[in-house]
């Protein structure tokens, strides 16, 4: 047998990445001559925006707002294509005990993000802006991943946390956290990015890679068992499961539109994430 191509993945430790793990459990990478090695990125988008820049990982399932605000940042990678067709439901929370109790209360309170360029830093943003609010940069606190908002929302340090709802529920059931309300991304949430040197170097082997994982989200929103894996796997309601699956797309290749990538640019250079719009093909492989 001809010797794998290690392709290292990163990704967030949620549900709407089990189609990966799906794929590494039946050999469906190896089939294809790739060696898949997965690292767990519990800071979120941020966190694997600089890993990307770092050259600690070659591809990443990122949010969509967040790799591309970094991209054009300097971030030496490339969109190699969507990961999902719908947009993220964030949840908007606070601490039980915290006396903000509607979400119109929280524009001029303190945020609790994972990193600054992370979604829970650039949404807060692009949902004020919507409302011609503009929040400060002293009023968000990094605390590095969803334990450290669970810490810093309980001690009243912080005031609001947006993290994606069905991931925060069990801690409104249990009462860690009160639920202020949703906001919903303006665009397809997740994105697939690579590195500028693996995309130059294996090419076929990162085509391979995304043949492999369309394959299986496909197969994946057609399979009966689904939503019962998902609840048990991350002890989750099957309920919540239900509403989630039932409203979550995969998608099943490759292509990313022009007036999307326009749609985000637009909306992050109108909130002042980024100060400018490059030409569309500057985020394609």
């Amino acid at each position: 047998m001809s010797k794998l191509t290690k392709i290292r993945v990163g990704g967030v430790p949620e549900h709407f990445n089990l189609t990966w793990h799906l794929a590494m459990e039946n050999g469906l990478f190896e089939k294809e001559g790739i060696e898949l090695e997965w690292t767990v990125f519990k800071g979120g988008t941020g966190q694997m925006t600089k890993a990307l820049r770092d050259n600690e990982i070659d591809v990443c399932i990122l949010l969509t707002e967040g790799i591309i605000s970094d991209i054009v940042k300097g971030n030496p990678s490339k969109l190699i294509g969507k990961y999902l067709n719908t947009p993220l439901i964030w949840g908007v929370y606070t601490g039980i005990n915290n006396p903000v109790n509607y979400y119109g209360e929280i524009y001029d309170k303190n945020y609790a993000i994972s990193r600054f360029g992370s979604g829970s830093h650039l949404m807060p943003i692009v949902d004020a802006n919507a409302k011609k609010i503009k929040i400060k940069e002293e009023q968000f606190q990094v605390i590095k991943n969803l334990e450290g908002a669970l810490e810093s929302l309980t001690e009243n340090e912080t005031d609001a946390f947006y993290w994606e709802k069905y991931t925060t529920k069990p801690y409104v059931d249990n009462g860690t956290l009160k639920h202020l309300g949703d906001y919903v991304t303006p665009w397809p949430c997740f994105m697939i990015a690579a590195t500028n040197d693996i995309i130059s170097k294996e090419k076929e082997a990162i085509d391979n890679m995304l043949k492999v994982i369309y394959f299986t989200s496909k197969q994946f929103m057609l399979s009966p068992t689904s939503v019962q894996e998902v609840s048990d796997r991350y002890n989750q309601k099957l309920e919540d499961v239900e509403s989630w699956f039932h409203a979550t797309e995969w998608s099943v290749n490759n292509d990313i539109s022009d007036k999307l990538l326009k749609n985000v640019l637009h909306t992050l250079h109108y909130a002042g994430i980024i100060d400018e719009k490059p030409e569309l093909a500057f985020f394609k492989a």
